[in-house]
C-alpha cells in the first residue's frame, strides 16, 4: 500500500511540474536547471522538451547511481520518464496560452515547485543538475550552491542570446517563485537540500 502511494504521489508530482513547464513553454518562458536548458535547446533543435529532457538526463544516472543507490535511481528515472510522456501529450493535446507573462511566470514556477516538494517528499527527483551538485559535493566538496548559481547564471547569459530581456526577467521571476515555494513548504531529507532545480 505504501509503495502504491509513493508511485501515484511521483505521478502527481510529475504532473504539476509538466503543467507548469507547459505554462512557461507555452509563454516562451523558462525555469532553472536542466528543465530549463531544455526549454532553451528546443530553439536550437528540431526536437521537443520532453524530448530533451530525456536526453539530457541519460548521463546523470551514473551519478545517481554511484551517490543515491537503485532504489533513488530507479524513482528518479521513472520521474524523468513521467514528465517526458506528460509533457509530450500535454504538447500535443493541451494547447493554451496565458497572455500575460508575468502571470505565466508566477503560476508555472508555483505549480514546479509544488511538484518538486511531492517528488521529494517520496526521495524522487527530477535529475539533472540536483545529481550533479549532490555528486560535485560529495566528491571535491564544491558547495552545492555554487554549483547550482553557476548553472543559473549560464542559463541566463544563454538566454540573453535567443529571448528577449522582458522573457528573461519573467523567466527570473519563475525561478524566484518556484524557489520560494520549495523554500518555505519542504524541509528536504539530507540528499536533496543542495538544489530546487527541476532537474
Amino acid at each position: 500500500m505504501a509503495s502504491t502511494h509513493r508511485w501515484l504521489s511521483i505521478l502527481e508530482g510529475c504532473l504539476l511540474v509538466a503543467l507548469g513547464i507547459h505554462i512557461l513553454n507555452a509563454s516562451q518562458l523558462l525555469i532553472s536547471g536542466t528543465a530549463g536548458l531544455g526549454l532553451l535547446l528546443q530553439q536550437l533543435s528540431g526536437l521537443s522538451f520532453g524530448q530533451l529532457f530525456f536526453l539530457l538526463n541519460l548521463p546523470f544516472y551514473l551519478l545517481s547511481l554511484r551517490c543515491m543507490g537503485w532504489a533513488f535511481t530507479l524513482r528518479t528515472f521513472v520521474a524523468v520518464s513521467l514528465l517526458t510522456l506528460l509533457s509530450e501529450l500535454m504538447r500535443r493535446w493541451f494547447e493554451f496560452s496565458i497572455r500575460e507573462p508575468l502571470l505565466a511566470a508566477v503560476l508555472g514556477g508555483m505549480l514546479i515547485g509544488f511538484g518538486m516538494i511531492i517528488l521529494f517528499r517520496h526521495q524522487a527527483s527530477l535529475g539533472g543538475l540536483n545529481i550533479l551538485s549532490i555528486y560535485l559535493e560529495r566528491r571535491y566538496a564544491i558547495h552545492a550552491g555554487t554549483t547550482t548559481l553557476v548553472a543559473d547564471v549560464l542559463l541566463v547569459l544563454l538566454a540573453l542570446y535567443l529571448f528577449e530581456p522582458p522573457q528573461v526577467l519573467c523567466s527570473l521571476l519563475a525561478f524566484l517563485f518556484m524557489g520560494s515555494v520549495v523554500g518555505r513548504y519542504h524541509r528536504p531529507p539530507a540528499w536533496a537540500r543542495v538544489s530546487s532545480h527541476p532537474g
